[in-house]
């Protein structure tokens, strides 16, 4: 860091300073961490024993399973332990911490969905050609460099905030450290570099954006090319989930990230458990429960179904 500045620890934005609501917020986002973390678990391990469900689909949801188990232990743990004790403080390392898992899990996010929407183009629109584009081999690979190219995005911010000089304070009014909240602390040098890292950043998630809007044009063009009613029922069915939770994450992180940082409020604390607590909550359930053969998988493992 700077010689300009001596900063140790940031204060983040607290739920309240009511010590019941404190203690409220502790166990909501209790009982949300624990059941994502038992969804999501049990969905991996489902997956993992039953042969049947050993796909390129299924292979990509045991991914965005492990995301979402990544994603939602950087922020929650931490806010709960700062209502918990009543505090707002969080360490230098352990803000840097958040502020490289946080891009890396986002656009790897993104990235599996992107890769998500060409595994459902292959299987509806190249059908035939199914299981020699996607082979085990290629999954393995895609998965990988969805990995690796988070591990590169998370770098970029991760580098620009080691390089960051803070001349305004410590206070990140976010419950977690949210890199547009920490550029309003940065002095005026450094901020166009991590700008500039958003606008990129901004400008991928548009090309995935616009490589999901162009796959799904020519899925639906061939669904609706199926004489069945069943068949484009099955079709449309197995593409809503995507969608599903695409334009979840789409329209809460967009809404997050694109709006002027000066326009901080409550309404962000509220966007912000949306985007960042709410699609970890739902991707299970909207992936699996309309599921067959997860349920079958989950009875075979539990018998709760």
């Amino acid at each position: 860091m700077s010689n300009q500045t001596n900063v140790t620890e940031f204060l983040l934005w607290g739920f309240s300073e009511v010590r019941e609501l404190q203690i409220l917020h502790v166990v909501v986002f209790l009982v949300i961490y624990l059941a994502a973390l038992m969804w999501n678990l049990l969905i991996i391990t489902a997956v993992a024993l039953d042969r049947h469900l050993h796909t390129p689909m299924y292979f990509f949801l045991i991914n965005l399973s492990i995301l979402d188990i990544g994603f939602i232990s950087v922020t929650i743990p931490k806010s709960m332990a700062n209502s918990f004790m009543n505090t707002r403080s969080i360490s230098y390392t352990g803000c840097v911490t958040q502020v490289f898992f946080l891009p890396f899990l986002v656009g790897v996010n993104f990235f599996l969905l992107t890769v998500m929407a060409y595994n459902l183009y292959v299987a509806i629109c190249q059908s035939l050609h199914y299981e020699r584009v996607m082979n085990r081999g290629a999954c393995v690979q895609m998965a990988a460099r969805v990995w690796a190219r988070g591990v590169l995005y998370a770098a970029l911010h991760t580098g620009n905030m080691l390089a960051i000089s803070f001349c305004r304070g410590n206070k990140v009014d976010q419950f977690f450290c949210d890199i547009p909240q920490i550029l309003k602390l940065t002095c005026s040098d450094s901020y166009p570099t991590e700008t500039g890292v958003i606008l990129l950043s901004t400008g991928l998630a548009l090309c995935c954006f616009v490589f999901i809007i162009v796959s799904y044009v020519q899925i639906i063009t061939t669904v609706l090319r199926i004489p069945s009613e069943q068949g484009r029922h099955k079709a449309f069915s197995t593409c809503l989930p995507h969608l599903t939770v695409l334009s979840l994450l789409a329209c809460t992180g967009f809404f997050a990230y694109l709006k002027p940082l000066s326009s901080t409020s409550r309404l962000d604390l509220v966007v912000a458990v949306f985007y960042s607590v709410l699609p970890l909550m739902m991707n299970p359930i909207i992936y699996n429960m309309r599921n067959k053969e997860i349920k079958a998988s989950l009875w075979k493992v539990t018998g709760w179904w």
